[in-house]
This record gives structure tokens, C-alpha cells and sequence, in this order.
């Protein structure tokens, strides 16, 4: 029987010359030509409790006395982190009552008492929101410039050698995506795998879920051209690399994963998930499975994805912030989770028996955008994989996994209208039985980085109706309260610290010159702080509405955002960004009408408003991203030297943009 029995035969007309087909490992997967014979597995998922059934389940069981069995004794790392997590929470609970102290002391005399408790609560919350973030990066600043003895250390391994029974899947679920980009990652990552000599550990399987005929036809085409070409290299073994579409497309991504498990998982150890952006050295793919293997209570360890690849001026900011006080979020949040981490869904290496095992998702019932299927899979199935026993690693010090940044702010807003509702689903699982505390952290943390802009959008507009009743602030502009000063200081320092740590570690590390030297490194954090500030109201607003649409049960649409670089056009930004800047102007004259100084207080949002088409069209241009590359700003390490997968990723992309009738962007800057 043949897997691929439903997949789209190559049409005659696109086939090409191809070298001898591969014999490779036939003797193993007799029927080498489209995936390895069934191997059936069982993947059953365990139904949720509901949030209130769970509650008072809890309720329930410490009424009649139950106790839970006694846990096994702590391990070193787990006697670390409670005690990094309780000075985190004293941190934040102490640096929250601080802020909101003395926003209390300056709050007017309101004719009503609500008003100002409500104020009050707002600032409250978003206080202690900003200040986790920047006690996250204050730790992440720690951990970069004297290491953590609790975290894993891929250079402990880098001497050990696989087993030939070490099998891992490396796995692409792919739908709908830019064919010639996908494969030339792809290709990138099997021949930086065959060079490590470990490529007999490791099979290649692209799952496709294109609804397409056509690009379905091209995918099978690719996939055959690929196999073909790295059998042709008898110098070394390569990985044997499969492809299989799916006829029942359900549970999108997560489905197609669990799909692979049910038919191929018991062939394998370990699996690697990967993004159809993704692209992964070799030698970070064995890493990973040398990590698995001296770490065997790990279930899941997530690599930090370096984002690369576009040249716009949006992606080329988003990518230096990732690098520059991106990586302290990262690093901080090594630091306090430990082996009860993230999954990012991507770039990481599970093992496959309790993966199987534990980590099957049940659909959430009710009505509604908020029930159905699981949206945004990975932060739950951390969670399982950790109630059920195994640890969440992730590995932020190894090298050598990449992904692209959507392209220009639309598309990481079309991302991020999926990610909302996913996280806001997710938060109703918090009261899950069995979830470790971390785990149900990160559920809320997940929501509530979308809940955090309605939030802000609430605080501001309360702040100017206050006004507008006439209770300002501040009477007097010309002399500022010392409480005031302070607290502004204070707001400064939690929102823009991390960004000067980064810089900061960047300099005591002498790394300056792979980011452009001192004057380059100093200027491209100057410019990518100014474009987050333009950027943010639309970003706020944006993420209020999709919060709006997800709890009112508005249906996705769900669509990958676009993965090749373009510039957005002028009617396209006036139709999706316009109304906001329309509303921000709307909203500025009728204040001005009743208060001409209550504009101070919204100009900091309808400012960026009002020049909101003019910066998504501009952020979106190559040009512009070219010439700040030329003048070295907003310049990254992979940038300054591209790793040789990177390099091989734009080769063969750049080949296929000029064979085929696809555009694409280089995966990496020459």
C-alpha cells in the first residue's frame, strides 16, 4: 500500500531530467518512492476537564482531604529555579507596589470614587506586566555575561557519538507555502546534516497540507528533484527525505504532526519539527539529538531561533531587536524555567514515545472562536509533556537554527490575529488537573500578552476622559511633582532597559563589530527604538480588535503570512491601516474641542496613527532595508558573516526565483 495513494501524480509537463533515483537505505523502506511502510501507532488525546468542572474538582478534593502522592525528590535544577522564581515574583510583587504607590499619591481628587480605583487597577496590572518583562531581560543580562551551571550545555556533548539505533524524523509541515523557499531551506539544512557524517540517524519527512492542485503538483516535483540531487552525492551518505499530502486536513499543523506519529513515530526515537522558514545546521540538529540522549527525562528541548532572511526595513528592525535585547527575553526566561519551559512549535527535538503518549489534543468544547480545535499547540503541549513527568528544556546557547520574520508589519499582524486567538483559547486550560504552576503561568502569560492592549487602550482612554471632566494630572504643566518625575523615571527605565542591557552586553562582550561597530551598534538601536514607538499604537489597536473578534466568535481565517518580501502597495495600507488613523483624527478634534490640552496626552498613540499608511508602506520597501544595510544599520552577525547553511539556503533560493516563475527572497544576505 502506498501512503501517497492520494497524492497529485507530477504532471507531464513539469517533469525534468533527473539523475538515477536513489537506492540509499531500500533495504530498510522497501518502498523508498513517496514515505517508509506503515508502522502504526496509537495517539489518543485525553478529553479536558473545562475550566470550572476543574476548579471545583480541585475545590473538592482539598475539601474532603485529598492529598496528592508524594513527588520524587527534586532534582538540582528544580531546587534552583523555585528558589529564582520566588526572588522573581518578591522582585516583581516589590518594584509593582512601588509604581503603583506613587501613581496613587498623584491621582486628583475624583468626583467619583470608581474612577480612580479603576485607574488605579489598570496602572496596577500593567505595571506588574512591564516589570516581569524587564526583570526577565535583567536576569537574561545576568546569564549572558557569566553563563547558568543549570542549563543545558551542548558543548558537555559535542564528543559523544550517536548509536546507529538513534533514529530521528525531521519533520516539515507545510500548507500552501512558497515552494522554491521551502525546499531551498531544506535542501540547505540535508547537506549541512550530510557533512556532520550522522545523516543515517536522520529521515526527512515534508507534510504537506496544500489544498492547491497546483502547488501541491510543485511540491511533489521539488520534493522528487531534491531526492534525487542528494542521492546523486555518493561522496557521503545523505538523509533519506520523504514527502506525503494529506487528504484529511485536520487540526491544521498540530493534526499533521499527529498524523506522522499515528503512522511513522514508532520508527523513531526523537522527532525535529520544523517551520516551512526553518532552516537548521547540521550540526545544531545533532546537538539536539546528543542532548536527548544525556538527558533522558527530556521530552521536549527548544532551540532560540535567530530570525534572518528579509531585507525590508520592518523585518531587518525585527531581526536586530531579536538579537540585541531579544535574546536577554530569552536567556531570562532559561533562567527562571529551567526543565519546565517553552515550545515554540518549531526548531525543536521531541521525544516521540510520550509525545505520542501524552501530548495528544482534544478538541475544547462549547461555541464559539475560544472551542474547537487547539490554535496555538506548542505552549500546551509543553505543558502535557510536563504534567506528564518529562522535562522542557530550551537550549538558548546553541547555534544554528533560523527562521524568517514576516516580511513587513501586515504580515506580522495577519500572524499575529492567529496567535491572539490561539493564546486566549489556550488560557482557558489554567485549571487543567496536573499542570505544573510554570506551565500554567505561561498559559496566562500567553493570553494576556494580547489582553495587555485593550488594557493599555483602556487606561488611555480613561485617562483622557478623566481630563476632559477636569481632573488633569497635573495643574500646573511648568512645575512637574517630584512623584511625578519619579514615576516617569521609573516607567522609562522598565520600558527601555532592556533594550540598553542589550547594547550594553553587546559592548562587554566586544561583539560591536558584528553588529556595525560602536557608532553602527548605538545608531540601529536608536532607529529600531523609534520605529517600536511609531509602531506600537497600531500594534495596540490591532491587537484590542483581535482580542474583540476572538472573544465575540468571529471565525479565522487562517492563513500563513507571506514568506517572500514585497512591498506593500499604497491602496493595500490605506484599506487596512486608514481606519485607524481616520479614528485616531476623529478622536483628536473632538478633544480638541472641549480641551486642546488633553492632546498631550494622546499624542504619544495618534501621532504614529495618524503616519500609520506612510510607515507600513516605507517599513516595507527593499530599498530601504537595502540602504540601511549599506550604511551597516540594523546589522546582525548573520549578516556581518553568513553561516555557510544560510549561505547555501540564498544559493539555492536565489536559483530557483531565476529558473522558475516564482519570486522569492534569499533566505540570507550574501
Amino acid at each position: 500500500m502506498n501512503p501517497l495513494a492520494d497524492a497529485p501524480a507530477r504532471p507531464a509537463e513539469a517533469a525534468t531530467p533527473a539523475p538515477q533515483r536513489p537506492t540509499g537505505r531500500a533495504e530498510r523502506h522497501p518502498h523508498t518512492l513517496t514515505a517508509p511502510p506503515l508502522h502504526r501507532g496509537s495517539m489518543v488525546p485525553r478529553p479536558w476537564r473545562g475550566f470550572w468542572n476543574s476548579l471545583g474538582t480541585a475545590l473538592l478534593l482539598r475539601l474532603t482531604g485529598h492529598r496528592p502522592p508524594p513527588a520524587a525528590p527534586a532534582e538540582p535544577w528544580e531546587q534552583a529555579a523555585r528558589q529564582r522564581r520566588a526572588v522573581f515574583l518578591a522582585l516583581s510583587l516589590a518594584i509593582t507596589a512601588l509604581g503603583s504607590v506613587l501613581f496613587a499619591h498623584l491621582q486628583p481628587a475624583y468626583d467619583g470614587a470608581w474612577a480612580g480605583r479603576l485607574q488605579l487597577a489598570l496602572f496596577t496590572v500593567l505595571c506588574f506586566w512591564v516589570v516581569t518583562g524587564f526583570l526577565t531581560a535583567a536576569m537574561g543580562f545576568r546569564v549572558l555575561l557569566r553563563g547558568d551551571p543549570h542549563a543545558l550545555d551542548a558543548r558537555r556533548v559535542q564528543h559523544q557519538r550517536l548509536s546507529p539505533e538513534v533514529r530521528t524524523a525531521i519533520v516539515m509541515p507545510i500548507c500552501n507555502e512558497d515552494v522554491a523557499t521551502v525546499f531551498a531551506g531544506l535542501r540547505a539544512t540535508c547537506e549541512s546534516l550530510a557533512a556532520t557524517g550522522h545523516a543515517r540517524n536522520f529521515d526527512v519527512f515534508v507534510l504537506s497540507d496544500t489544498s492547491d492542485p497546483q502547488l501541491a503538483a510543485a511540491e511533489r516535483a521539488a520534493w522528487e528533484e531534491l531526492r534525487c540531487t542528494l542521492a546523486a552525492n555518493a561522496r557521503q551518505p545523505q538523509p533519506e527525505l520523504y514527502y506525503r499530502l494529506r487528504r484529511r486536513r485536520t487540526q491544521r499543523k498540530a493534526g499533521n504532526v499527529a498524523d506522522f506519529c499515528r503512522r511513522w513515530g514508532r520508527d523513531y526515537r526523537y522527532m525535529v519539527v520544523l517551520d516551512a522558514d526553518s532552516v537548521m545546521s547540521g550540526d545544531c540538529l545533532v546537538a539536539l539529538a546528543k542532548l536527548m540522549e544525556a538527558h533522558p527525562r527530556a521530552g521536549i528541548i527548544q532551540t532560540a531561533t535567530q530570525a534572518v532572511g528579509h531585507v525590508t526595513l520592518h523585518a531587518r528592525a525585527q531581526q536586530f531587536a531579536a538579537r540585541v535585547a531579544g535574546r536577554l527575553f530569552t536567556l531570562g526566561m532559561q533562567y527562571w524555567q529551567l526543565g519546565e519551559s517553552h515550545y515554540f512549535g518549531h526548531n525543536a527535538i521531541i521525544r516521540v514515545e510520550p509525545f505520542m503518549r501524552h501530548c495528544a489534543l482534544a478538541p475544547i468544547r462549547g461555541r464559539g472562536g475560544l472551542s474547537g480545535g487547539i490554535l496555538s499547540h506548542d505552549f500546551v503541549e509543553a505543558a502535557l509533556m510536563r504534567r506528564a513527568g518529562w522535562h522542557v528544556w530550551l537550549a538558548a546557547g546553541l547555534v544554528g537554527s533560523y527562521e524568517q520574520q514576516p516580511p513587513d508589519l501586515l504580515a506580522e499582524l495577519q500572524r499575529d490575529r492567529r496567535w491572539c486567538q490561539g493564546n486566549l483559547q489556550n488560557a482557558q486550560l489554567v485549571a487543567e488537573p496536573g499542570l505544573h504552576p510554570v506551565h500554567r503561568a505561561m498559559l496566562l502569560t500567553g493570553a494576556m500578552a494580547y489582553l495587555s492592549a485593550p488594557l493599555w487602550l483602556a487606561f488611555i482612554v480613561l485617562g483622557t476622559v478623566l481630563w476632559l471632566a477636569g481632573v488633569p494630572l497635573v495643574a500646573d504643566w511648568s512645575v512637574l511633582p517630584g512623584g511625578l518625575v519619579a514615576l516617569w523615571a521609573l516607567t522609562l527605565c522598565l520600558l527601555f532597559m532592556p533594550r540598553v542591557l542589550g547594547v550594553l552586553a553587546i559592548l562587554l562582550k566586544g561583539e560591536q563589530r558584528q553588529f556595525g561597530g560602536t557608532g553602527g551598534l548605538v545608531k540601529s538601536a536608536l532607529l529600531e527604538a523609534v520605529l517600536a514607538v511609531l509602531q506600537a499604537p497600531v500594534r495596540m489597536l490591532a491587537h484590542s480588535l483581535f482580542v474583540l473578534v476572538a472573544l465575540t466568535g468571529v471565525e479565522l481565517d487562517w492563513k500563513s503570512p507571506p514568506r517572500e518580501a514585497a512591498a506593500v502597495p499604497w491602496r493595500e495600507a490605506l484599506r487596512k491601516v486608514a481606519p485607524m488613523g481616520l479614528a485616531s483624527l476623529a478622536l483628536a478634534l473632538g478633544v480638541a474641542a472641549a480641551d486642546t490640552g488633553a492632546l498631550l496626552w494622546l499624542l504619544p498613540v495618534g501621532l504614529p496613527l495618524a503616519l500609520a499608511v506612510p510607515l507600513v508602506v516605507l517599513t516595507s520597501c527593499t530599498d530601504l532595508g537595502r540602504a540601511a544595510r549599506a550604511r551597516r544599520w540594523l546589522l546582525i552577525p548573520e549578516e556581518a558573516w553568513s553561516p555557510r547553511v544560510l549561505r547555501r539556503a540564498g544559493l539555492h533560493a536565489a536559483a530557483a526565483s531565476a529558473s522558475g516563475p516564482q519570486q522569492t527572497a534569499p533566505l540570507a544576505a550574501p
